[in-house]
């Protein structure tokens, strides 16, 4: 391997460890992939990585599932080939779909839930408690608010809406500034 390729077979798996989506060998795969001009075999990726045959193949199938690599035939060959893909927009829209918009649902359905339980509870007897109760239900109130927005931009995005920055402009209006010791 090239000293070019090195350095982005190697920045590209340190980018990936970090990412909380690829593991630092996906990103190694799918860097060397890149900068191919024809689709490797297994054999070959799990020789310029120096890593086993059955490591690359595991860590390929989780870049086939991301569609982040496709498998491609190769005339002449019975071996898997694979190259990555090259559309940058889809590989957005697809992770963002696919992971991020699923922990904002995620943490929308808590709020939601939280929310009707300290609905259900009984009335606050005391100033303490009734203090607390809309303490808490102004702070799910602005998390909502901005996990709704949050989401909705999101969907914008990987359906190639624009988002109106009015919305962005209500959820701030929702932010107070924290008071100063805190």
């Amino acid at each position: 391997m090239d000293r070019a390729t090195a350095i982005f077979v190697d920045g590209i798996g340190a980018a990936a460890a970090t990412s909380g989506i690829l593991s630092s060998l996906q990103g190694r795969i799918f860097a060397l992939l890149y900068l191919q001009a024809e689709p490797l075999s297994l054999d070959a990726v799990a020789a310029e990585l120096e890593q086993s045959k059955s490591n690359v193949s595991v860590h390929i199938r989780g870049l086939v599932d991301w569609h982040l690599v496709r498998r491609v035939p190769v005339g002449g060959s019975r071996k898997d080939h694979y190259e990555a893909i090259t559309d940058f927009w889809r590989l957005m829209r697809e992770m963002l779909e696919r992971r991020y918009r699923f922990n904002v649902r995620q943490v929308l359905v808590a709020v939601e839930e939280s929310t009707r339980a300290s609905a259900a509870a009984s009335s606050p007897a005391g100033k303490g408690e009734r203090e607390r109760a809309l303490f808490i239900a102004q702070r799910l109130e602005n998390m909502q608010a901005f996990f709704s927005v949050l989401d909705a931009g999101i969907a914008a995005f990987t359906q190639g809406q624009p988002v109106s920055p009015e919305v962005f402009q209500n959820v701030a209006s929702l932010v107070r500034p924290r008071p100063k010791g805190r």
